[in-house]
């Protein structure tokens, strides 16, 4: 049941948090007018003393892809698929408030300010994806109901 639609769309959504890890989030601008991209791989503001890896927007990022993929495989039990997919929303809303937080939270910490970049809207899109995906599974669950009233 791998070529059904919802499959499709978790398969996308999949694609599009995996392709944010790598795809840059926005950009630091300091007050010297160097611009510094920032990633869920990497943050590099050296006027801040800043260069790592913001773990939690990372893990988040990664347990979304995997949740979602995941998720494509259990179509015998519909009603956790769509329970996973619900799953998901959250933790892909989740990334937004915790990317908010650490960007409220660098800025305080320096003078740059922040610019958004179109990495942003990915998991945005991979949420719309999500939602239609849980719609379509709706659908598959009230039609094998209403085949099972007629038996």
């Amino acid at each position: 049941m791998i070529q059904r639609i919802q499959s499709v769309f978790l398969l996308l959504v999949t694609a599009l948090l995996t392709a944010n890890i790598f795809i840059p989030v926005g950009s630091f601008l300091d007050s010297n007018g160097a611009l510094y991209p920032f990633s869920p791989l990497n943050v590099n503001l050296p006027s801040a003393g800043l260069n790592y890896t913001p773990w939690g927007q990372l893990s988040l990022l990664v347990l979304a892809a995997l949740v979602s993929f995941a998720t494509i495989f259990l179509f015998k039990n519909r009603k956790l698929q769509i329970r996973m997919g619900i799953f998901n929303m959250l933790i892909m809303a989740g990334y937004y408030i915790v990317f908010l937080l650490f960007m409220l939270l660098t800025k305080g910490r320096t003078q740059a300010s922040f610019q958004i970049s179109f990495g942003l809207c990915l998991p945005l899109i991979a949420m719309i994806l999500n939602f239609l995906a849980i719609r379509a599974i709706r659908k598959d669950e009230d039609k094998v109901r209403a085949a099972d009233r007629i038996r």
